[in-house]
């Protein structure tokens, strides 16, 4: 029997435990977050917070906090280096600038420790009337049955509709729940170094300007990155390198690695030394029956291009709405299932394109170019890899062209890799347009039209189906931007359908199948 009820149980109260927790708070929702830890660690990784992260946050009313808890000066800019040998080497170029993207959302990109980040939303989600955070409870034991799912603490036993693992790469969650997971081992060991330099920062300020982050290229990699970033403007670094397999805390030479980086020595203070494996993990499913997981629980890798923390999220705001519209009544169990579909293929998409891929991509290039066999050819090489150093941000584009609730192109597939542009397209992100939509959008279904658009096939339709709908007027302009008349607009401001006008039935098959009825 159990000893508490609730209609969302969330074991893991990090990052994404938190944001779905508010996702469903915000919703009405009765949500419990079990999380074994009482006090945050302060490890200052998941800096890197884009532009998508930021509208979550917005919608979350915790966009301003963040940013004034914000560490950098705001002339630092979220932009790495990339270089080649040292840092101190003549072959060094900007490196994803995720600026690049900033007019195809509402919010601009931030960088902040996790731990910061994290201690926001505890507050946040402590201020809501339907959420229950209890820090230092561990789960031992997560059940369900066809009706309810429980998840067993040190304490008592929660009775929940639905538990959602939020509990890592080694997740509880996910191995009770019997899901399986695909590895791709590179057999590397890593350190991370968390130290004090005023030094480092004097010597790479003036030699780059403010950058936030740095990764090196050497031969003796092979492929694989040395990579520092600031925490703050003043003394405080992180610092991720391959190291042997036998390295330990005792023994590992924390100077001498970053010289191998930096190019000089430097003096510094260690504050902390940790190891982790260079892995790529996918969970098989996100879901099995009423047990769910999400954010490093359904996969985790290296922190490759500062994707982890951001895919997590956006995996709590899908299945937050999810669950919310099933809980609420206005849509079907079988809309959950989309959940895996969609954010599965996404992050497969990810580990494929971007994080493999910039690992094999480096092992060739270092494998072929060197400047001290052939210069002429490292330096064209070299410049052509300068030259295309603004694709991954430009390329990095998460959609759901193949979800079974959107009316995607014939053929789509839901993928990481797009592009960025204006135009509505089902599956994808809706990109500003009139200032003040995003608040318009809201948390309900949302019809984009014009100002003297007929929508009441939509309203009828919602009001039949029992979907809560509203209507955003926008201007001519932004239709014209838009390429369409209408753009019906999920909870989490994904384009479902476009279109230049629809009919009474027309408007409810739409929204039967956005809701997957």
């Amino acid at each position: 029997m159990a000893d508490s009820r609730t209609q969302v149980a969330i074991v893991g109260g990090g990052p994404v435990g938190l944001g779905l927790a508010v996702e469903l708070g915000q919703r009405g929702v009765a949500t419990t977050v079990v999380e074994k830890t009482p006090e945050i660690h302060r490890i200052p990784k998941g800096q890197n917070l884009t532009q998508r992260t930021m509208e979550h946050f917005r919608s979350w009313g915790i966009d301003a906090a963040i940013r004034a808890a914000r560490v950098m000066p705001p002339a630092y800019p979220a932009v790495g280096v990339n270089a080649y040998g040292n840092l101190m080497s003549e072959y060094a170029h900007p490196w994803f600038r995720r600026s690049d993207v900033d007019s195809f959302y509402f919010a601009a990109n931030e960088r902040l420790p996790q731990y910061a980040t994290e201690a926001i939303l505890r507050k946040r989600g402590g201020a809501l009337e339907h959420v229950d955070t209890r820090f230092g409870l561990s789960a031992i034991g997560v059940d369900q049955d066809g009706d309810r799912a429980y998840v067993t603490t040190s304490r008592e036993v929660i009775e929940a509709d639905y538990v959602v693992g939020c509990d890592g790469s080694r997740s509880l969650v996910r191995e009770h729940a019997g899901i399986g997971e695909t590895r791709s081992d590179h057999d590397r060991r890593m350190v991370l170094l968390v130290f004090r330099s005023r030094q480092l920062h004097d010597i790479l300020d003036g030699r780059f300007g403010h950058a936030a982050f740095f990764n090196v290229l050497h031969p003796e990699l092979d492929g694989y990155w040395r990579f520092l970033g600031t925490v703050d403007a003043a003394e405080n670094w992180f610092f991720h390198a391959p190291v042997p397999p036998t390295a330990t805390a005792d023994n590992v030479e924390a100077g001498a690695l970053l010289r191998a980086a930096v190019g000089v020595d430097v003096a510094m203070e260690v504050d902390y030394i940790g190891f982790w494996d260079l892995r790529i993990a996918i969970a098989e499913t996100y879901q099995q029956g009423r047990i769910f997981v999400a954010g490093d629980a359904a996969h985790s890798h290296p922190p490759y291009g500062g994707y982890g923390i951001n895919t997590g999220l956006e995996d709590a705001r899908n299945l937050g709405w999810k669950l919310a519209a099933v809980l609420k009544g206005w849509a079907p169990a079988r809309i959950l299932d989309s959940y895996s579909e969609e954010r599965r293929a996404v992050f497969a998409s990810t580990a494929r394109d971007f994080i493999e891929s910039f690992i094999e991509n480096d092992r060739v290039f270092v494998a072929h170019h060197n400047p001290d066999i052939n210069k002429e050819d490292f330096e064209k090489a070299w410049g052509t890899r300068r030259a295309g150093s603004t694709r991954a941000v430009n390329v990095f584009e998460p959609h759901y062209e193949g979800s079974r609730l959107v009316f995607g192109p014939a053929g789509g597939e839901s993928s990481a890799v797009g592009s960025h542009t204006m135009t509505a397209r089902a599956g994808h992100h809706l990109p500003p347009s009139d200032e003040g939509l995003f608040d318009m959008l809201g948390y309900d279904f949302c019809l984009v039209t014009g100002a003297d658009n007929d929508a009441d096939a939509f309203i009828t339709a919602a009001d039949i189906l029992g979907v809560p709908l509203t209507v955003a007027r926008v201007s001519d302009k932004a239709l014209s931007d838009y390429q369409t008349s209408m753009i019906l607009v999920r909870p989490d401001h994904y384009v479902v359908w476009t279109g230049d006008r629809a009919a009474g039935a027309d408007a409810e098959a739409v929204l039967r199948r956005a809701t997957g009825t």
